[in-house]
């Protein structure tokens, strides 16, 4: 009797010489939710791709100081408006000043300004929407109409009030974009809430004396980290573009100071002589978002449970297989003649 029985120790089945089965070995260990997404995740082609973009994009940030052939804020008016070559890889703007060196150092303020504002975000948005979906009654309806109010006022308008009001350095513009974006985050951590606190495990928890800063804590805010990780995702090319939209128009970075978007500002005027100019951030500023964007919606499909991951066949495994019956020829029966 042939045999099916798996070399790594897991379920097996072996054949008897009476021709009944049996079970051996143990049950594999059940996959978790977080090996599961990362299965789905790596399944995704184009998640795969977006995060391979932002991890270049990373490194180059980190190693602008290293890779930069020029100083970004060096001028040489004898150099100005040079077209590519090898000592300026993409050319000079009006004021000599290296394009590329400057594109490598607008990567650290874009990306700096997408994660700071989203921790921001966080910080604001999530003990909100918890407290607001924990508590209820007044407590809910005073939060929600504060989002309500942040929420009705233009987020590009109370962003550049709130700018021309408290001036400063780069860090207020971070501080100032997470103040604006927080509203989405606690609306979406209190519906979760909602759906969550009428759960069993919630319940027990309760009647076992937890108190209420352990229950947001040890129990809402671990299932909130799949919808949370996805909404951060999508947040940070939102940041991104309020970024590069702020210092086209005059009110994002401080002038001298590497951004991407006040780069395609100042090339505007030379858009016709020197189109590069303003391709190069442009094209860097949609690549970042775009793979934010493909990264996001891969994360979503990942850590969406009615996705499945079908099994491979494991090749370890020898099929069962039944005796052959004997195949019946033309020769082994004699058909009666017709008299």
């Amino acid at each position: 009797m042939s045999r099916m029985a798996r070399r790594d120790g897991g379920l097996g089945v072996r054949g008897q010489k009476d021709g009944s089965l049996t079970l051996t070995g143990s049950l594999p260990p059940a996959h978790g939710l977080w090996r599961l997404a990362w299965r789905r995740l790596l399944r995704n082609r184009l998640a795969v791709t977006g995060l391979g973009v932002i991890a270049v994009f990373g490194l180059v940030a980190l190693l602008a100081p290293l890779i930069a052939p020029h100083d970004p804020s060096a001028q040489n008016l004898r150099e100005t408006f040079e077209p590519l070559s090898l000592n300026h890889l993409a050319g000079t703007d009006n004021l000599g000043r290296d394009w590329f060196s400057r594109l490598l150092y607008g990567a650290r303020l874009s990306i700096a300004v997408g994660l700071f504002a989203q921790l921001i975000v966080l910080g604001i948005g999530v003990p909100v929407g918890l407290a607001a979906g924990h508590f209820g009654k007044g407590i809910d309806t005073f939060l929600m109409r504060t989002t309500d109010l942040v929420y009705a006022f233009p987020d590009l308008l109370l962003i550049i009030l709130l700018r021309s009001v408290l001036g400063g350095s780069i860090f207020t513009l971070f501080l100032i974009i997470g103040i604006v974006s927080w509203v989405d985050i606690a609306r979406l951590v209190r519906g979760q809430v909602l759906g969550l606190k009428g759960q069993e495990f919630i319940e027990a928890a309760r009647s076992l004396g937890a108190s209420d800063r352990d229950i947001m804590a040890r129990h809402l805010f671990p299932n909130l980290l799949g919808p949370l990780i996805v909404v951060v995702a999508f947040g940070v090319p939102r940041a991104i573009f309020i970024e590069a939209s702020l210092s086209f128009i005059g009110v994002g970075a401080n002038p001298g100071v590497p951004s991407w978007g006040s780069m395609v500002q100042e090339a505007y005027a030379a858009i016709f002589s020197s189109p590069h100019l303003v391709i190069f951030p442009s094209a860097a500023i949609a690549l970042l978002m775009l793979a934010f964007t493909f990264a996001g919606d891969g994360l979503r499909d990942a850590l969406d449970p009615r996705t499945e991951v079908t099994a491979r066949p494991r090749r370890d495994i020898e099929e069962p297989t039944s005796p052959a019956l004997p195949v019946p020829h033309e020769t082994d029966t004699e058909l009666p003649r017709a008299a």
